[in-house]
């Protein structure tokens, strides 16, 4: 059965980029450890996008981010001097955990022009992981569990389920998942996780009985849960285990309001140290 029906809501960030934030939400702030959940595009750019379309230099404590493209590019530096093109069915995963800074620049579409099209996602880390070493890690598309079935081919981006894991250091017990569906394809949500949801990128799906569209995502209850693509469809589908209640503001995620005052402090005045390479530029620490 489905809980909650979420609509993203689009804003734009300039030149037609806009950007779908799904979760959090009001009604329902989480699905296990995830924190956040955005859409970036579909959108067409032309060679010689403006860089105020890139993402500047800003900070993270808390989290990790899972950035995933289904098709453009995107340029990532980080304060720990890591530098990566992020390519279409890889996973980026970064740990912020005690702090880390970090830039995405559309650089390949500022020269070659490009369709860019993804989804970031938040995962919160549990309480006695929030304060670790930051991190990052790159996993090829091609190092990552793929299948295809009657229909559908699909694609374990992160976490463990049906016996495959995807490889990708995790703190707490998830699972999400790119589903390429065809028309009629159907295929079971796995059910070894508490909190479940489905989101439709593109396409149509009937899930659980009920329609929902692209740029919706169903927030499943208990109980098996089969989807349908009414048309060709991409449908993301993640969960996991509760991890308790989380504060956010801005780009910092915590179990404690006071920590995220340091986190506003430290970027204030400076304390956190820029991404090697991009250090030039940031983004200021918005006023609420």
């Amino acid at each position: 059965m489905i809980e909650l029906i979420i609509d993203k809501r689009t804003r734009d960030l300039g030149g037609g980029f806009e950007v779908g934030r799904v979760l959090p939400f009001a009604k329902r702030r989480m699905v296990g450890p995830f924190i956040f959940f955005d859409q970036m595009g579909p959108v067409d750019f032309a060679p010689g996008i403006p860089r105020e379309l890139d993402v500047r230099p800003h900070p993270h404590i808390g989290l990790s981010t899972v950035t995933y493209l289904y098709s453009g590019a995107m340029t990532h530096r980080d304060s720990l001097g890591f530098k990566q093109e992020i390519q279409p069915g890889a996973v980026n995963w970064m740990t912020a955990g005690k702090g880390i800074t970090h830039s995405e620049r559309l650089e390949y579409a500022r020269m070659n022009g490009a369709h860019m099209h993804g989804i970031q996602a938040w995962v919160a880390l549990p309480n006695e992981d929030e304060e670790i070493d930051p991190g990052f890690w790159h996993h090829p598309a091609d190092s990552l569990p793929t299948w295809t079935e009657a229909g559908l081919k699909g694609r374990l981006i992160a976490g463990a389920t049906e016996g495959m894991d995807a490889g990708v250091k995790v703190r707490s017990p998830m699972f999400y998942m790119h589903w390429e569906m065809e028309k009629g394809a159907r295929r079971k949500v796995p059910d070894e996780h508490s909190e479940r949801a489905v989101y439709v990128t593109r396409g149509t799906a009937d899930v659980a009985g009920q329609k929902v569209g692209a740029g919706q995502m169903a927030v499943l209850g208990k109980g098996d849960v089969l989807v349908v693509a009414e048309e060709a469809s991409t449908v993301m589908v993640l969960g996991g285990e509760p991890i308790g209640e989380r504060f956010i503001f801005w780009n910092f995620v915590s179990s404690s309001k006071d920590r995220l005052e340091q986190a506003k402090e430290d970027w204030k005045q400076g304390r956190m140290k820029l991404p090697d390479g991009d250090d030039q530029e940031f983004t200021p620490l918005p006023e609420n």
